[in-house]
């Protein structure tokens, strides 16, 4: 599992039909910081990942990538290599709170 912001959406009207009537979102992963781990840094690349929570910009969500992402419920025969498995509430690192969802 792994940690990203959701920074947008991504529309595909054209699309593999086990695809149908899936929300996709642009992640961006973010990692603890190694020089301040009391922060995150964003990561370099970008992900689109399924999304059957309801999650939306600007949240933290929890997704999972590869085989264990066709694991989350109604993924089995959709050809998909990231989904959205959590919105998170809160991160702690070193028993320090990092992110709070109500901040």
């Amino acid at each position: 599992m792994f940690l990203a912001r959701v920074e947008g959406s991504v529309v595909a009207t054209k699309k593999d039909p086990n695809m149908s009537g899936r929300k996709l979102l642009l992640l961006r992963p973010q990692l603890v910081d190694d020089k301040d781990p009391t922060k995150f840094r964003p990561g370099a690349n970008t992900i689109i990942a399924v999304d059957g929570l309801g999650a939306g910009i600007g949240e933290m969500v929890l997704f999972c990538q590869g085989s264990s992402a066709r694991l989350a419920p109604g993924m089995k025969d959709a050809p998909v290599d990231a989904v959205i498995i959590g919105i998170v509430d809160t991160v702690d690192v070193f028993g320090k709170e990092i992110f709070s969802a109500r901040s």
